[in-house]
């Protein structure tokens, strides 16, 4: 079962950590966080009672095209692709071409871990 791990960190911190990485002071290991939120509000709005369902129905049905995904959601075609594309900045999703160039989401994950400090 694939996990994709994000993280929540200030966009400061995101980019000193970055430019940390860059300059060779840190090394990013492969327990880091792949994926970052710059709040806990963002990650959850992203990952809302909704929009987990909607994961969990592309993963269980594997829609052929957005067009399917939407009549099986009742989700307008407009609302469906921006929430898919913003997913997809996160990773959560993919949207392939498919049949005839239609776009076809995928799941890559099945859990996502989160790690966040408190202080």
């Amino acid at each position: 079962m694939k996990t994709l791990k994000v993280g929540i960190a200030s966009y400061e911190d995101m980019k000193a950590r970055t430019m940390a990485i860059a300059r060779g002071e840190l090394r990013s290991k492969a327990s880091d966080p792949k994926v970052w939120f710059t709040s806990p509000e963002s990650f959850a709005k992203l990952l809302s009672n909704r929009n987990r369902a909607l994961l969990a129905q592309i993963a269980d049905t594997h829609p052929s095209s957005l067009h399917e995904l939407a009549v099986s959601t009742g989700r307008t075609p407009g609302n469906l692709s921006r929430t898919l594309k913003t997913m997809e900045r996160y990773g959560l999703v993919r949207l392939k071409k498919g049949e005839h160039g239609r776009l076809r989401p995928e799941v890559p994950y099945r859990e996502v871990q989160l790690e966040m400090t408190l202080s």
